[in-house]
C-alpha cells in the first residue's frame, strides 16, 4: 500500500461531508465542512487531514492539541476519524493514528488520547485498545435548548 496523509483542502469537501456524515451518524453538509475548515485554517490547535492512496480519499482525522492546566503537560487529541465504509479493514485506520502519535511527539506531547460515542463500541473501541489505547473515564455532556 502506498497511503500518505495531508491536510485537507477545500477540494475534498464532498469526500469530507460523505465521512462525517457517516462519523456522526447524520448529515453533515458540504457548507458545514467549509465552515470547518475555515476554523481549522484560524486554529492554531486545530487540523484536519485526509489519509488518501493512489488518489483516492480513505478516510479523515481530525488532530488537536490539548494543554492540561492540572499537570502543566500537553496532549495530541485525536477529536475525529473515520474510514469510508469500503475502505475498512485496510490499515487506514491505523495509518492515521500513527501519524497523529508521531505529529503528537513532534509537538511536544506527553501522549495522545480520543473520544468514542458508546455506539461504537463493537469496532472502534476494540480497534482503538489494540493499539494500545486504554478506557480511563467518561465524557458527561450536558446540553442547553
Amino acid at each position: 500500500m502506498s497511503m500518505s496523509v495531508r491536510k485537507a483542502v477545500k477540494g475534498d469537501i464532498a469526500e469530507l461531508s460523505s465521512l462525517m456524515t457517516d462519523l456522526s451518524r447524520h448529515h453533515v453538509t458540504p457548507d458545514e465542512i467549509l465552515n470547518r475548515l475555515q476554523l481549522v485554517a484560524e486554529s492554531p490547535i486545530d487540523s484536519l487531514f485526509v489519509c488518501e492512496e493512489n488518489g483516492k480519499i480513505l478516510g479523515l482525522l481530525g488532530f488537536r492539541i490539548r494543554e492540561n492546566i492540572d499537570e502543566i503537560s500537553r496532549f495530541g487529541e485525536v477529536s475525529a476519524l473515520v474510514v469510508n465504509a469500503d475502505d475498512r479493514l485496510k490499515g487506514a485506520g491505523r495509518y492515521m493514528m500513527e501519524y497523529a502519535e508521531k505529529l503528537a511527539k513532534e509537538l511536544g506531547c506527553k501522549g495522545t488520547w480520543l473520544v468514542s460515542g458508546f455506539a461504537r463500541e463493537e469496532q472502534a473501541h476494540k480497534f482503538y485498545k489494540r493499539l494500545g489505547y486504554q478506557t480511563t473515564g467518561y465524557r458527561f455532556v450536558k446540553l442547553f435548548e
